[in-house]
């Protein structure tokens, strides 16, 4: 059994995939991961956005499931835990305005802990200043945050993940396999 802490900040219209298939793939691998949302409590639930890619210039969304939480963002002590998740979707967009998430992401770079962000997750990290000459990839409508916070955004086809330092980052969900690998080559590696 892995005795890892891994910390999963999150939030409404988080995009479904990216919040519920880490969370899933990390337990089942014998992590421990909490995962939490600025004003929820353990067992408060959040709603997920379904990200689809269906041929239009961007992707399409639709109602996803509900995703309960395990831990209260209020009760977190970051510099317990051994690792970070961010999901993509709408929730980083709104989660980037909050002063204590953005410590939080901080707080895993600061210490070099391995941090997983995948499709717009990329704004969270921009926001906390993480990403100057870092290589990060996201959903290339964030390529322009990326750039703006003095990162190099990795232009790589939807599948694949790069791994820079303590960072993985994907473009979007169908690159789980390549993401989720890479992240557990860093957290085994610390």
């Amino acid at each position: 059994m892995n005795n890892k802490k891994i910390l999963m900040i999150t939030g409404d219209f988080t995009e479904d995939y990216e919040t519920m298939v880490p969370f899933q793939a990390l337990l089942a691998n014998g992590y421990q991961v909490d995962a939490v949302c600025p004003n929820k409590l353990t067992g408060d639930s959040i709603r997920t956005a379904i990200h689809d890619f269906e041929g239009d210039q961007t992707y399409t969304e639709k109602p996803g499931h509900n995703f309960v939480l395990n831990a209260s963002f209020a009760e977190i002590k970051v510099e317990t835990y051994d690792a970070l998740v961010i999901p993509g979707g709408r929730a980083p967009e709104y989660l980037r305005l909050n002063d204590e998430v953005i410590k939080m992401v901080r707080h895993f770079f600061i210490k070099d802990k391995p941090v997983a962000a995948i499709c717009h997750g990329a704004q969270l990290l921009s926001a906390a200043g993480v990403l100057e000459g870092r290589q990060c990839s996201a959903y290339p409508a964030c390529r322009y945050e990326v750039e703006a916070s003095k990162g190099i955004y990795a232009d790589i086809e939807v599948d694949q993940a790069i791994t820079q330092g303590n960072l993985v980052t994907a473009p979007a969900w169908p690159a789980h396999p390549e993401w989720l690998k890479q992240f557990y080559l860093l957290l085994e590696a610390n």
